[in-house]
């Protein structure tokens, strides 16, 4: 009974004269139980249906994947229509920057423009307004020496006419006068 349970070994004889041993389980040797070994386990993971799980949990994977590969592509998608937006944007913030610009000068170009129509005006007027004070002094002035010179006149005539003439005098002119009158 000993023998049926116990291991025999085989010795083999190599060239080199060096004996090499091979373990044997009831004249199986270890290939052959490494191989069945791995027929049972590979039975039983079947049995279990480890495979099915194991292709579960990897079409899981591949669904999430795909699942974030979407994803990815419709941020990509958005984050690509942003900026094509933004793009758009700057483009058009720059146009009416240039419009801006562009109105600004020809703004500050008719103001300026105007201002100096106006201040020619301005001048313009504030001349003639000088020449307007300059001609009426002038009248003025021609009319005071006038008026002076009439005074002067009527005061000089009336010494000389007082100086010159007197009673007898002027009954000689009245009657002339009058005689005048009556022819």
């Amino acid at each position: 009974m000993a023998n049926a349970t116990a291991t025999t070994a085989t010795v083999e004889q190599h060239a080199g004269g060096h004996e090499a041993a091979e373990p044997t389980i009831h004249g199986i040797g270890a290939g052959a139980i490494v191989a069945a070994a791995m027929f049972v386990f590979l039975l039983i993971l079947a049995w279990k249906k480890v495979p099915g799980t194991i292709t579960k949990g990897l079409d899981n994977q591949i669904a999430a994947i795909r699942r974030e590969l979407a994803d990815a592509k419709a941020l990509r998608a958005e984050a690509e229509a942003l900026r094509a937006e933004y793009a758009a944007r700057i483009a058009n913030a720059e146009k009416d920057a240039a419009a801006m610009l562009e109105h600004a000068r020809t703004e500050s170009a008719a103001i300026v423009a105007k201002a100096e129509a106006d201040t020619r005006e301005v001048i313009a007027r504030r001349e003639k307004m000088a020449s307007d004070k300059i001609a009426a002094a002038e009248r003025a002035a021609v009319d005071d020496l006038r008026a002076t010179a009439a005074a002067a006149a009527a005061s000089a005539a009336g010494q000389i006419i007082a100086a010159r003439h007197g009673a007898d005098a002027d009954r000689a002119l009245v009657d002339s006068a009058i005689a005048g009158l009556t022819h």
